[in-house]
């Protein structure tokens, strides 16, 4: 079924929020008989409704598990795990289920006599927004008409249905909706990093794996994957991809043939010139990347050197994105410096593989931690970053097992663990990280857990580190 076929059709889009109202809006505006299915029945979800039935779009909300009679295609909205009754219904029925972005590519079309954009497409279990948000500055940079779209920003299906046609898009793509996109296929893609994520939706690591290695299908010019994540390369050799297409590695150390690399704080491009066993193209300096920790430099090398490299930008505009790019709020944002203590919102660190990436950027740490779980270990993690640990401060609900993970690994860090889960801990942890520094030292919020159990989301912990940094500094004058 292609997009073309869908006028009569009865869809049934599982799930409303900010990927399934859009894709009711466009199937209903190409013919097609739409029912949007919601588990929850709330304010919320009463009020994403309302407009959709205003269309003639039939909305049932509290029921997720039901397959409605007639329907001949599924649309799902990341997040529905693949054992949800509703597509255990589809699956005996016969009936086919896409992903929102599966339905995006699908209505890509010729918009203004320009083809459809090529799509380069980013994954990996951390960075992947950065990533996306840097490839789009550098594309604007060489004057192209761009978006960072996917799994952030604007959704898919209004840029692929705009009426201003777009040049390429940056496509930030999570495992959920590689899953359940079989027929994309990327101008050039990259899996930045592999670390055991998600897996209470996937079911194994190996799934996992599975479902990030789909970005590589079908790509025409590039797969990206990280030198220093050998399973990155495994995806490579394992896809299925059009004759030509070419492996790029990128590295934090000296690049070889094929790859993007930096050499002595210059960012070097091995794959994309004349003769790559003999030649490099200076980039740009290590010093143009904001901030310049080195997984943040490694999603420049991603982005910059490696995806816009395939699409032909050139090397002047890679150095100019990324001079002008500025992460997003709370991914290590530099908050403050008081008294010779720099103060450092990671708050987007919510998981151990971001954490350990996040610790790694600073050379002694006071490190406010703790939050949700989500059933992760810290062992490996305190291992790999004890040596950095000037201190620790403990918050959330799940604090005592990386309270247990230091006491086994780091016991002589001194450690204060804030027996308490309500939002005004957050100033005491500042205070408490801020006794426990000396000059030269980084007080980091890198929590390595969800913030659920005390704030909304990890925006909202982020804040309350600023607010409370802020009160100290005030307090310091």
């Amino acid at each position: 079924m292609s997009a073309l076929d869908l006028a009569g059709q009865q869809v049934t889009v599982a799930g409303l929020g900010v990927s399934g109202v859009p894709a009711a809006r466009a199937l209903a505006g190409l013919g097609a008989v739409v029912t949007v299915v919601n588990g929850s029945d709330g304010e919320r979800e009463r009020a994403q409704a309302a407009p959709l039935e205003e269309l003639g779009i039939t909305v049932r909300l509290g029921d997720g598990d039901t397959l409605p009679e007639g329907t001949d295609l599924v649309v799902t909205t990341p997040g529905w795990k693949p054992t949800s009754p509703l597509f255990q219904a589809a699956e005996a029925a016969g009936v086919p289920v896409w992903g929102d972005v599966e339905l995006a590519w699908r209505l890509r079309e010729p918009r203004a006599g320009k083809p459809a954009p090529p799509w380069l497409a980013v994954t990996g279990t951390n960075g992947k927004t950065t990533t996306v948000r840097m490839l789009a500055a550098i594309l604007e940079a060489e004057g192209l008409r761009t978006a960072a779209v996917g799994n952030i920003g604007v959704p898919l299906v209004d840029v692929v249905l705009s009426d201003e046609p777009y040049d390429v898009l940056a496509v930030e793509l999570s495992s959920y909706q590689l899953h359940w996109a079989p027929s994309v296929r990327a101008h050039s893609a990259t899996v930045l990093n592999l670390a055991p994520d998600h897996l209470d939706w996937h079911g194994s690591m190996e799934a996992y794996a599975a479902d990030k290695g789909r970005i590589y299908e079908g790509n025409t010019v590039a797969c990206v994957y990280n030198v220093a994540d050998k399973a990155t390369e495994d995806l490579v050799r394992e896809a299925d991809v059009e004759e030509g297409c070419r492996a790029i590695g990128f590295t934090l150390g000296t690049p070889g043939p094929s790859q993007l690399g930096v050499v002595e704080g210059i960012l070097v491009d091995r794959a994309f010139v004349e003769n790559r066993h003999k030649q490099a193209q200076e980039l740009a300096e290590v010093s143009d990347v904001t901030p310049a920790a080195p997984h943040n430099i490694a999603n420049a090398l991603a982005a910059g050197r490696a995806l816009a490299r395939a699409f032909g930008v050139r090397p002047q505009s890679v150095r100019d994105g990324l001079r002008a790019f500025h992460p997003d709020a709370h991914r290590i944002e530099r908050v403050a410096d008081i008294a010779g203590v720099a103060y450092v919102d990671d708050s987007k660190a919510t998981n151990t593989h971001a954490t350990e990436a996040s610790l790694a950027a600073y050379e002694h740490i006071v490190w406010i931690a703790g939050g949700l779980a989500k059933g992760a270990t810290f062992d490996e993690l305190v291992q790999k970053s004890a040596g950095r640990l000037r201190g620790a401060v403990l918050i959330g609900a799940d604090r005592g097992l990386i309270r247990e993970a230091l006491a086994r690994h780091a016991p002589d860090v001194p450690v204060v663990d804030l027996d308490r889960t309500d939002t005004g801990a957050m100033s005491e942890a500042v205070r408490e990280a801020a006794r426990l520094a000396r000059p030269g030292d980084t007080v980091l919020l890198a929590p390595a857990c969800a913030s659920m159990d005390m704030y909304l989301n990890y925006n909202k912990r982020g804040e309350a580190f600023a607010d409370a940094v802020r009160t100290l500094a005030a307090q310091e004058q």
